[in-house]
């Protein structure tokens, strides 16, 4: 579903905000912008609202003769108003930071936050990239909490020969074996290896279950709720030549994938799947991150971005092996009542009860 209702247009202190934004004003700030990732660009929405129960709540916001901006928002459906959130983005589904063509000025930017502050919502909340502008920063108002992130992201601007030579040891090691032992690889970019991808995603669920002592049922449930095959079949659909699947097979076996997306200078590793017991033997893994980065710098990509991780997680540093560096990103939210709180609360608790195990 791409719009909730009507568009509607106030003016506010100036500001004139139309809600659902335009989709031509949203598409032309996101290719203008240099800094704009595929999760936020209009078709990003357009997939979280095909595959869960939200609607498109985003809003563009005009200033006197600025180009204007959009902050995408999707708002839960079938809750009370004063119930609902309106997140950028829901949770797993990364960065939905406001679109400009051009950093806005201190007092736009205020005014942004300080709208946001009176939707009738229980929860705002907006998830910055560590590329955002420092003004965006300065403009939070108290009703937000900050909510600090590690980002990992690989520049690649001197091309792959510059990339290569950052890539540790043991990585360049990894890859030349796993080309020397034969391993198969495959990229599509029409959806054909979505259901190859999901079926290997479903083996790492089981892995991640036994390291982190979670009942597998448990983990399936909770995995499958968040990102069910059909995300990914979306997904795929929706932007065709800019997702790719990456598929390792070693002797006619799938044994890992990659998903990666692709929106202007910035390629995005999204989720992968594996086999471990036959992948790790050989460096599939390995072998699919530095095709993919490879074939990101030859289509003139200058970042190739890993995602959120903890500092000093093991999956921390397999990016930094990879040349990738962490850098501070932050989300803001502003909640009424605690319900995001009270569901912390809880999740501790049941993982508490059966003795889960953190990264």
């Amino acid at each position: 579903m791409r719009f909730s209702g009507p568009r509607t247009s106030s003016i506010l202190d100036g500001l004139r905000v139309t809600t659902p934004a335009p989709r031509d004003a949203w598409q032309r700030l996101a290719d203008e912008s240099d800094e704009a990732l595929i999760t936020q660009t209009p078709d990003w929405l357009d997939c979280i609202c095909a595959t869960d129960s939200y609607d498109d709540a985003s809003r563009f916001y005009e200033f006197g003769d600025s180009g204007g901006l959009v902050v995408p928002l999707a708002r839960r459906r079938g809750w009370p108003a004063r119930l609902v959130a309106q997140d950028a983005w829901p949770s797993e589904w990364g960065i939905g930071a406001p679109v400009a063509a051009e950093a806005p000025a201190p007092r736009l930017a205020r005014a942004v936050f300080e709208d946001l502050a009176r939707l009738p919502s229980n929860r705002v909340s907006v998830r910055f990239g560590p590329n955002a502008d420092p003004v965006w920063q300065s403009a939070v108002p108290s009703a937000f909490t900050t909510l600090p992130h590690t980002t990992y992201i690989l520049d690649l601007g001197g091309g792959f020969g510059d990339v290569w030579g950052q890539f540790r040891g043991s990585v360049r090691t990894a890859v030349r074996k796993g080309e020397k032992a034969g391993v198969d690889v495959e990229v599509d970019r029409t959806g054909r290896l979505v259901p190859a991808f999901y079926a290997l995603y479903q083996h790492s669920i089981a892995r991640w279950a036994e390291q982190a002592n979670e009942p597998l049922a448990l983990a399936r449930w909770r995995r499958n709720r968040i990102d069910p095959l059909r995300k990914f079949q979306t997904v795929a659909d929706t932007f065709a030549e800019s997702c790719a699947v990456w598929l390792a097979s070693y002797e006619g076996r799938p044994v890992a994938a990659i998903m990666v997306l692709r929106h202007g200078p910035h390629a995005k590793y999204w989720r992968s799947g594996m086999i471990k017991e036959l992948a790790n033997p050989i460096r599939a893994g390995t072998l699919l991150h530095k095709l993919a980065i490879e074939d990101a710098c030859a289509t003139g990509c200058r970042f190739y971005h890993f995602g959120d991780s903890p500092p000093d997680s093991s999956v921390s540093v397999f990016k930094e092996r990879l040349g990738a560096r962490g850098y501070p990103s932050f989300g803001y939210r502003r909640e009424v009542l605690p319900l995001t709180a009270g569901d912390q609360l809880l999740r501790g608790a049941v993982k508490r009860l059966i003795g889960f195990k953190e990264e």
